[in-house]
């Protein structure tokens, strides 16, 4: 869990957060400048990659959010990210849980078996 410096609580938007190193391998802003450029790109990884080069720029979080419209807690889990898996994992998305729980092979043989060979209780077909 990222913790909010005191710093944050400024509104100072020429300071950037203090722990974020914003600085970025060679190549990493040509194909994150080509991301924001392409129409074609998702959105969602547009406005990814706009936060990490903005930040590289040494913007704070207060003009990130005014140019990019992201709240701080979302500016802050790009910027986290990226400092832990550098500017590839703008890119991925991270596994969201599943709606329901999976149902077993066995569990959909019995419904099946039980379908096909017993009649409903009150059953009126």
């Amino acid at each position: 869990m990222l913790t909010i410096p005191m710093l944050a609580w400024t509104c100072e938007p020429g300071r950037m957060r203090e722990g974020f190193e914003g600085r970025l391998r060679p190549g990493d802003r040509e194909r994150l400048d080509g991301v924001v450029s392409d129409r074609k790109s998702p959105q969602h990884h547009v406005w990814r990659a706009r936060i990490v080069l903005m930040t590289a720029d040494g913007l704070g979080a207060i003009a990130i959010r005014a140019a990019t419209g992201k709240s701080k807690p979302t500016i802050w889990r790009w910027q986290a990210r990226c400092m832990r898996e550098e500017a590839a994992g703008l890119f991925r998305d991270a596994p969201q849980a599943r709606a329901f729980a999976a149902v077993s092979p066995e569990r959909i043989a019995a419904v099946v078996e039980r379908t096909l060979h017993e009649d409903p209780l009150a059953a009126t077909h």
